[in-house]
């Protein structure tokens, strides 16, 4: 098993690398220089959209725009909110927070763009109800002749779905529940099983109906816990967010046996933890934006450019800087010489501040974390096989998520996040790509729609 981590390690040293890296920023860059600062500009109007999405609308589409947001922040708002960035910040330092921030300004402009041309190229299929995501707007905006490339994204984003949203979902909250609550990890994969599959069974619209109902509560319950945290050490905040900025361009040297981390680590474990938990560039979140009932894709970009915003500059940063203030990250885990890391580095530091409760804020904020985001990946995997194999793929890949959840629940961390990682970098590339080659299509519907109301 250690060889084979090593192996992993490697592959997925080598996919984020700097060509990937800069592919993932740059691309973000480009799309905000092209789109004029748009996406942060308007970020209010995002929001009036979003709180208008709620209503119900005689618009084509499967689900409200406003549950189209809740069933993609439902996979993005998960364990990389609480688990990986207290990983990013053991293994690149307080300053890979700085470089999460810069991957979420730049790709909310990415997942802007993503949202439009899902809706922009979305399709309907046998069963009357709304497909789209990359594979679709490779397909029908690049021609025949890229194919080839809509379908090496099904098969990855088929793949990746049980790494990125099912084991490593399972994983961490099996990890969690054992630590704080002793109960057997096997038992914690079989309930979350078992919930899992009852919701499967009424396909995105149950799944948009529970992630609209689950997704507001956790993200304010959890926001809300820390802010608290925060409030409590309001003084320590002005260091926090200056520690964060110098090592970004200088790294982290911490205490408790931790070894240097360098500027390139910050940089790399920054953006790759980034895009593990706001997925802007994977090209997950346009498969949920496309079954959204409108007809304007530019009002359901405006509204899922959003969950970047929420995931990465709210949650993340409520986390990082709860870590950071607790001092938990030069600590060393009970009876190793290892840092302290993952899910019970941040449950350090909540139960740093509440000593009898803050690691079951933790606990019981993973758990509703990874449901959803089960609930939410199952749905893009299984578009993502549809898309490769037709309907008759839908119940068995529902019956072979459902059972991989205890497997993953019991399996071992380390090899389940490189694999994560690994399987993100391979989505990102074709999606990469046709966002680039596309982004004339994009820009142009942009200007129409703010050049036709001028006061939006």
């Amino acid at each position: 098993m250690e060889t084979f981590s090593e192996f992993l390690s490697k592959l997925s040293s080598f996919i984020w690398g700097p060509v990937t890296l800069w592919l993932l920023v740059g691309t973000g860059l480009f799309l905000t220089l092209g789109l004029r600062f748009m996406p942060l500009r308007k970020l209010g109007h995002g929001f009036t959209l979003l709180w208008r999405g709620r209503a119900k609308t005689a618009e084509t589409g499967d689900i409200s725009p406003f549950n189209a947001l809740m069933t993609a922040l439902s996979a993005t708002v998960g364990t990389g909110n609480i688990a990986g960035v207290a990983t990013a910040i053991t293994l690149g330092g307080p300053g890979a927070i700085f470089w999460m921030w810069l991957t979420a300004l730049v790709g909310m402009a990415t997942k802007y763009a993503e949202a439009v041309l899902a809706v922009r190229y979305r399709e309907v299929d046998d069963r009357g109800r709304y497909q789209g995501g990359p594979m679709y707007y490779i397909k029908n905006g690049l021609g025949k002749h890229w194919h080839w490339l809509a379908g090496s994204f099904a098969l990855f984003g088929t793949v990746a779905a049980f790494g990125i949203g099912n084991t490593v979902q399972a994983n961490s909250v099996a990890h969690a529940v054992d630590s704080s609550l002793h109960f057997p990890k096997l038992g914690s994969g079989l309930i979350l099983a078992a919930f899992t599959g009852v919701v499967l069974i009424g396909g995105i619209k149950w799944i948009g109906e529970v992630a609209g109902k689950l997704v507001p509560f956790m993200a304010l319950a959890y926001v809300t816990a820390a802010l608290i945290i925060i409030v409590m050490n309001f003084s320590a905040v002005p260091d926090a967010l200056a520690l964060i900025v110098r090592d970004a361009f200088s790294g982290t040297a911490a205490a408790g046996g931790f070894a240097g981390a360098t500027v390139w680590l910050a940089i790399r474990f920054g953006v790759a933890r980034g895009v593990f938990s706001n997925e802007a560039g994977l090209g997950t979140a346009p498969i949920a934006h496309a079954a959204a009932k409108t007809n304007d894709p530019v009002r359901q970009g405006l509204i899922g450019m959003l969950g970047t915003f929420i995931d990465t500059i709210v949650i993340c940063t409520m986390t990082a800087l709860v870590i950071i203030l607790s001092g938990g990250w030069t600590h060393l885990a009970p009876g190793t010489q290892e840092p302290l890391t993952g899910a019970a580095l941040t449950s350090f530091a909540f139960a740093d501040a509440f000593p009898q409760i803050g690691e079951y804020v933790v606990t019981f904020g993973l758990i509703l974390f990874a449901y959803t985001t089960l609930l939410g990946w199952s749905f893009y995997g299984e578009r993502c096989a549809e898309y490769l194999f037709g309907l008759k793929v839908i119940p068995i890949y529902r019956v072979f998520w459902v059972v991989l959840i205890p497997v993953g629940a019991t399996a071992e961390l380390n090899p389940l996040w490189l694999l994560a990682d690994i399987m993100n970098g391979l989505m990102a590339i074709p999606n990469l790509i046709a966002l680039l080659l596309l982004s004339p299509v994009v820009f142009k519907i942009t200007r129409n729609y703010f050049s036709n109301d001028p006061t939006k």
